[in-house]
């Protein structure tokens, strides 16, 4: 097969099971699973709070924020600010959150919110309103950042000062 096609041909190219990937799963066999009550449906809600805590030349970084916006296509800006990205985040710890806050109080639904140390950080009355709605807070990192180039010194570092963070503005840190 690899002949016929020598420009795209891989050795895992027709596997279902490589590298410690199963893309097949229980297939059509799906595990019996009874949830409490007789729910039929288990709902794990996730808010990501990265707000202040993205690539931006304010933070003292290189170049603007490029991922997960409305911005279809959006590039990393070098040595210029990116007004529309920096809005785009704004919204989120402005109002965003907080409609979201006010929406999940009134209907009583607890969260997980996956929080950017830094983002903590620079909004205090966001991470009180976390604690106080009871909300599991787990760690996203210092930084907005894809950490899998970050040099481990850094990593380390970032690690401590959000330990430091989840303590001093959580009252705990995960374990």
């Amino acid at each position: 097969m690899a002949a016929s096609y020598p420009l795209s041909a891989h050795p895992n190219d027709g596997k279902s099971s490589y590298g410690g990937r199963d893309v097949v799963g229980y297939a059509n066999n799906p595990p019996k699973v009874r949830w409490p009550n007789g729910a039929k449906v288990a709902l794990n809600l996730v808010l990501n709070y990265e707000e202040g805590g993205e690539n931006c030349l304010l933070h003292g970084d290189g170049e603007s924020e490029k991922l997960l916006s409305e911005i279809v296509g959006a590039g990393a800006i070098v040595g210029q600010r990116h007004a529309n990205m920096e809005s785009l985040y704004d919204y989120g710890s402005r109002a965003g959150f907080w409609r979201l806050h006010d929406l999940l109080r009134r209907k009583d639904v607890p969260c997980t919110v996956f929080a950017v140390g830094m983002a903590l950080e620079r909004n205090p009355a966001a991470a009180k309103a976390m604690v106080d709605a009871g909300w599991e807070v787990a760690s996203h990192g210092y930084r907005w950042w894809d950490y899998q180039n970050v040099e481990q010194d850094v990593e380390r570092e970032h690690i401590r000062r959000t330990v430091q963070i989840h303590r001093d503005m959580l009252g705990a840190c995960g374990r």
